[in-house]
């Protein structure tokens, strides 16, 4: 047992960059997906009823629920409506957004300087998106009859959310051990 500790205890460095690939991936990955029509809808309910991201539709909330589409649903009418609302040119600024913050995070090797600004962006992203628990009504199980609804029942949009959690945590080890490495190469 003392052999498997010892192995275990040298995986920290490991660990770290394998957390930062994860960032990386999640993030290109997610963000890249904000350039289709079907992820820009699933991100309404939290952009309509944010308060300090709501301007950058043209309708209130909750006008979009009579406009939502279910994934992979084609409602040309929907989409008219999210086209008119600046549904989807929101979602393609945010998306390349995102792609950027996991590019900046790629750069480690070359630039860590770069890549801890990265990893202080996403920690910031994520206490945003954290922020939707309290404003996005569908972030919790609605009062439909069950007596498991309202908080702590979280939905599977807050299910989507809370992982944000894991994002800062991540974000803050990869910003801190890329500031390190900065300053190691700046000293030298």
């Amino acid at each position: 047992m003392k052999n498997f500790f010892n192995y275990v205890a040298r995986l920290e460095h490991a660990g770290i960059q394998l957390t930062r690939i994860g960032l990386v991936i999640v993030l290109v990955w997610i963000g890249g997906l904000k350039a289709f029509k079907y992820e820009a809808v699933g991100i309404v309910p939290f952009v309509a009823n944010s308060p300090t991201m709501n301007f950058l539709y043209k309708y209130d909330a909750p006008e979009y629920k009579k406009h939502m589409n279910k994934e992979g649903e084609y409602k040309p009418e929907n989409i008219a409506w999210h086209q008119e609302n600046h549904t989807y040119a929101f979602s393609y600024g945010l998306g390349a957004v995102i792609v950027f913050i996991g590019i900046l995070i790629a750069l480690y090797p070359v630039f860590p300087g770069v890549s801890a600004a990265g990893s202080f962006l996403c920690f910031g992203m994520s206490l945003v998106t954290l922020s939707f628990l309290i404003t996005t009504p569908e972030t919790w199980v609605p009062a439909l009859g069950d007596a498991e609804h309202g908080f702590p029942y979280l939905s599977g949009a807050g299910r989507l959310v809370i992982k944000d959690v894991i994002m800062m945590g991540a974000s803050v080890v990869t910003m801190a051990e890329a500031a390190k490495v900065h300053l190691k190469r700046k000293l030298a």
